[in-house]
């Protein structure tokens, strides 16, 4: 169904159901019967940028707010979605623009990841970028059509984008990690924590990192977002708010809660915690503010004029409809910018040096206890 029915229904049931919990800002409906006994389908992938899907779970969140959430890792979220088999979901731009303009019913209901915080990593035996031509790399299939990260990346290295100057490989992050360990591959792209694990086992470094500040403003895209199936929102108002007040306490509890947010990292996939802490100061403080809810129809031009460039996308989704943000506006979420600001930037300042961030990721956790 189109975005324009949708919001009037949505508006008018929520107008009967919100109500507001004494001393928060947030917006949550009540539940109906109906509501109470669904289970929603949640899906990611594992990846970084997904993190507040496992994060919501193990903190207890989707509990509080009287979800019942069935939690897949690495499913085929926009198919499941488009097959009434999901109903929310951490799904890539690409993917997720793709499926709608094949008719997917399915809607961008928030943000979850700006664009970039991805990594070339290489074994130890790469001693300049120019060693890689040739050699086996997991880049995908056509990276130069299809990941847009990696021809940033390949432009800054001098290297030429194009699959046919390397043997390629297309496999999951955590399967070339593991191939670059025991020699069956020199070199993949991958997000974290599959490019901190090189480093914790020195196994392999970081040749080249597509990161946020690294792009000019006018091409700061979007790496992610939280995508809703249209139904789900029509027929669950209610359970559609909800998930967004989980998504978004999610991305707020691993900015102020960085130790607890590591160890479930870590356990969700399968790392160090070392690796953990690694991963949730790369997210939140190295590379900037990456993780957030915050939906910027400009960001979505960029992504999409960029996809476009490199032949990733033919053309580009109708965004007055695909970027549909009723539920978002109706929750009462905090502001991210104001968020950031108050609860953020006096604790953890963008580039504070890791030893030291993880200091004080400590000391606030036993103040916690």
């Amino acid at each position: 169904m189109r975005n324009c029915l949708l919001k009037p229904l949505f508006i008018a049931l929520l107008a009967l159901l919100a109500w507001c919990l004494p001393a928060c800002a947030e917006n949550i409906p009540e539940l109906t019967d109906v509501d109470k006994k669904y289970t929603i389908k949640l899906g990611y992938y594992n990846c970084d940028h997904m993190t507040a899907a496992p994060v919501a779970d193990a903190a207890g969140i989707y509990k509080e707010l009287g979800l019942k959430v069935d939690i897949t890792g690495n499913g085929k979220v926009p198919e499941a979605m488009a097959a009434a088999q999901m109903d929310v979901g951490y799904v890539s731009n690409r993917t997720a623009m793709l499926a709608f303009q094949k008719g997917a019913p399915i809607v961008v209901a928030a943000n979850n990841h700006s664009g970039g915080s991805y990594y070339l990593v290489v074994s130890n035996k790469i001693t300049a970028s120019r060693d890689l031509l040739g050699k086996k790399l997991s880049l995908g299939t056509s990276p130069e059509k299809n990941s847009i990260s990696w021809v940033r990346m390949a432009r800054r290295l001098n290297l030429p984008a194009e699959g046919t100057n390397y043997e390629v490989f297309n496999m999951s992050d955590h399967d070339e990690y593991f191939a670059m360990k025991v020699g069956q591959l020199d070199g993949y792209t991958a997000c974290d924590p599959w490019a901190s694990m090189a480093i914790y086992e020195k196994t392999g470094r970081i040749l080249e990192a597509d990161l946020p500040s690294l792009l000019p403003d006018k091409d700061r895209g979007i790496c992610c977002a939280y995508i809703m199936r249209q139904s789900f929102i029509r027929e669950h108002p209610a359970l559609a708010v909800r998930m967004i007040i989980a998504h978004v306490r999610g991305i707020e509890y691993i900015y102020t809660n960085p130790l607890k947010s590591a160890e479930i990292f870590a356990e969700a996939y399968s790392v160090p915690l070392e690796v953990g802490l690694m991963t949730i100061h790369m997210k939140t403080v190295q590379e900037g503010r990456t993780l957030t809810w915050k939906v910027e129809r400009n960001r979505w031009e960029s992504e999409v004029r960029q996809l476009i460039e490199i032949g990733n996308i033919s053309e580009s989704p109708d965004l007055d409809k695909y970027l549909y943000i009723a539920p978002l506006e109706e929750s009462g979420v905090d502001d991210f910018d104001s968020f950031i600001a108050e609860k953020v930037d006096p604790v953890f300042p963008v580039g504070m040096p890791y030893e030291k961030w993880k200091a004080k990721a400590y000391e606030l956790a036993a103040a916690a206890r």
